[in-house]
């Protein structure tokens, strides 16, 4: 039992993406150009014919997935394990403000330095669970099969470099997965092969991680 192809997907747009701020564990909604974005994506995921799906607990995962439910019938399971990161005393403050009062930590976050977020979570903490969380789920696909995931920016590019074999330090060699943009891992010989980065429906934003 394992999929073959994990389609790592992250949320459509939500207020605090719209206004710079970081979201981190915070349970924002989508706003409702997010609820457009998460459907036109759920048009083309549902393509795939998915076999399984599973999502972050916060409400903007969720809701994301819920759109590709409607088209498949695939209940998404929802797991904890695959939130955002933990940014501690940075969520819910605009990127500018996070600058202003946390200059260098911020600065090292942004190039990719496996720092505490706001006294938070580890990057390389956040990337051993959530790619924990995608192998388990990946192991209880039938062989051959797809399992969607919807997550959140930062959770899926640290899960997306850890599944792959890559440093952390090859964190600013990937953009930032744009809001209801996916990621296509397939199952190599030797372990997860990239076929697809950022991939999504036209006009979807990018929004900061986290």
């Amino acid at each position: 039992m394992s999929a073959a192809t994990v389609v790592l997907w992250r949320h459509g747009r939500t207020p605090f993406n719209a206004e710079n701020r970081f979201q981190g564990q915070l349970d924002v909604p989508l706003d409702e150009v997010g609820r457009a974005q998460a459907a036109a994506s759920a048009a083309h995921l549902a393509g795939l014919a998915p076999s399984a799906l599973v999502a972050s607990d916060l409400t903007r995962a969720a809701d994301t997935a819920g759109a590709l439910e409607a088209l498949t019938g695939l209940r998404p399971q929802l797991d904890p394990a695959l939130r955002e990161v933990h940014a501690g005393a940075w969520q819910g403050l605009l990127h500018s403000e996070i600058t202003a009062s946390w200059p260098e930590e911020y600065a090292a976050w942004r190039h990719g330095g496996d720092v505490r977020a706001g006294g938070g979570e580890r990057r390389s903490e956040m990337a051993v669970r959530t790619a924990d969380a995608v192998e388990r789920h990946a192991a209880g696909v039938a062989d051959g099969g797809t399992l969607v995931v919807a997550s959140h920016g930062a959770a899926l590019k640290g899960a997306l470099l850890h599944l792959l074999g890559l440093d952390l330090g090859a964190w600013t060699a990937f953009a930032g997965f744009r809001n209801a943009h996916w990621a296509v891992l397939a199952r190599g010989r030797h372990g997860w092969v990239l076929g697809e980065y950022n991939a999504g429906p036209p006009g979807a934003g990018e929004g900061a991680e986290g």
